[in-house]
């Protein structure tokens, strides 16, 4: 009995022939070697380094490709920071990929290779908070968001698809071409090309990025922390009965 065919081998074959091009032409076209013969066949999967040249040279969306949007195209204009790769669990539900401080120093690199996100952890959360919608984990590097965020603790972010429903002054997990921030973001007034990212620790000034270096944009919505310290509470009365004695005392000796 013949395999089916996964939906991108079936994507990729009907696009190729939509551009009139052979087998043997189409590989040329994207540098993968003598025909894209065994990518239609299923026996050789598609690569990051493919993803990236279809859409760089034809604007193809990869969430289209893989059967996750109806949008064929990427549609630059509007500033297109939708997940490059999702990945499922064995039931085809969405998993939630854990991406640690050392996986994300070559996440921008790797963004496009769907090999490279299946050495990540992954699992799922069977909360109606994070269904209808794509997560991803990412592990804080640095002091830049304290108080709210300390370091090595776990974000989780949701997909955000266009820049244009980015909300100003919420927390987002950036990831550049170079790296991946967690910073607040702030529009620019009459500078729709430009984003601002605020850190929340004072320390640090704002850093104004291109919006078409921005490859992915999630929105955090929860944590991940480990280690909680223990309450305060009873130290923060005692110094404010201590002030308040102070306070009684110096107004008795006024009197």
């Amino acid at each position: 009995m013949e395999t089916q065919l996964t939906i991108e081998a079936q994507r990729f074959k009907k696009l190729r022939e939509e551009l009139r091009h052979t087998q043997q032409s189409f590989a040329e076209l994207l540098d993968i070697g003598a025909t894209t013969a065994d990518i239609e066949r299923g026996k050789t999967k598609i690569t990051g380094k493919i993803v990236m040249e279809l859409m760089s040279q034809f604007n193809i969306n990869p969430l289209w490709l893989y059967g996750k949007s109806f949008e064929k195209h990427i549609d630059t204009s509007r500033g297109d920071v939708s997940p490059k790769v999702l990945t499922v669990d064995t039931t085809g539900n969405d998993s939630i990929l854990l991406v640690n401080q050392k996986a994300a120093a070559g996440y921008p690199n790797n963004i496009h290779d769907t090999g490279w996100y299946q050495t990540l952890p992954a699992f799922n959360i069977p909360l109606p908070e994070y269904r209808n919608a794509s997560y991803r984990g990412f592990q804080v590097e640095g002091d830049s968001m304290l108080p709210n965020i300390k370091p090595n603790e776990w974000v989780l972010g949701r997909a955000v698809p266009s820049i244009n429903e980015a909300t100003d002054s919420k927390i987002y997990i950036v990831v550049l071409r170079d790296s991946v921030l967690v910073k607040k973001l702030q529009k620019i007034p009459n500078n729709p090309q430009s984003l601002r990212l605020i850190s929340l620790n004072d320390e640090y000034l704002p850093i104004d990025v291109k919006v078409k270096d921005i490859q992915e944009l999630w929105m955090v919505n929860s944590k991940l922390t480990f280690g909680i310290d223990e309450p305060s509470e009873s130290s923060l009365l005692r110094q404010l009965q201590q002030s308040m004695d102070e306070l009684k005392g110096q107004i008795q000796s006024m009197k």
